[in-house]
């Protein structure tokens, strides 16, 4: 099944998952490290009357961060549509909607909310460390009482999305957010989500191309 991007964007609510496959030496370095079929997961935000934002974490800064203004790397929230298509024309990725059922509650916003005040402008890893840090994610949990796992000094895109499905309640407490990649978020990996929650089936999105555009 695929829509085009002006029908993903009217159907995208808070919650859902947008997944991107590229094929370009570092994405498929992301994969084989992350042993994922996709590179990048983000998270869809939409407020109110607001345009549909996207949650992520990513080393690019082209956009300007919606949360605080200005232009950086690590996490971020973007203009959806923006962000879809700097992914799909400047990094030639392919991308997929997987759509919460049953929709985020005003509890669950709210919760988002305040994940992106917490971890809003977090840096992202460099490339050379996400292996080490996806394995580390499947070594036994040590305990600490010092400190609170959800908090990040730098964050992968799958990290962000975790903590914040972990804080809307709709993944147990207690995992790593370095056990998590962005393959964890794609139908085949069944991700068991709590409160009778589901993501649905991915759906692919075709972006048209603007004139001149790469990719």
């Amino acid at each position: 099944m695929s829509i085009g991007l002006d029908e993903a964007l009217e159907l995208t609510r808070t919650g859902d998952v947008w997944l991107f496959r590229g094929r370009s030496v570092p994405d498929r370095a992301i994969q084989v490290t992350t042993n994922s079929p996709v590179n990048h997961v983000g998270m869809a935000v939409v407020i109110e009357d607001l345009p549909p934002l996207m949650w992520h974490a990513e080393l690019g800064r082209s956009l300007p961060d919606m949360w605080a203004g200005g232009h950086h790397r690590g996490v971020q929230l973007h203009d959806m549509r923006a962000a879809v298509e700097v992914w799909s024309e400047r990094y030639g990725q392919r991308a997929w909607l997987r759509m919460l059922d049953p929709p985020a509650t005003r509890e669950m916003e709210d919760a988002v909310l305040k994940t992106i005040a917490r971890l809003d402008g977090t840096p992202f890893p460099s490339t050379a460390r996400l292996a080490g840090r996806w394995l580390r994610g499947r070594l036994p949990a040590i305990r600490s009482r010092s400190r609170d796992p959800r908090t990040l000094e730098s964050a992968y895109c799958a990290e962000v999305i975790a903590v914040t499905y972990e804080d809307m309640g709709l993944l147990p407490a207690g995992r790593r957010p370095n056990w998590y990649d962005p393959g964890r978020f794609w139908s085949g990996d069944d991700l068991p989500l709590s409160e009778g929650a589901r993501l649905g089936g991915e759906i692919a999105v075709d972006i048209p191309h603007k004139p001149g555009a790469t990719g």
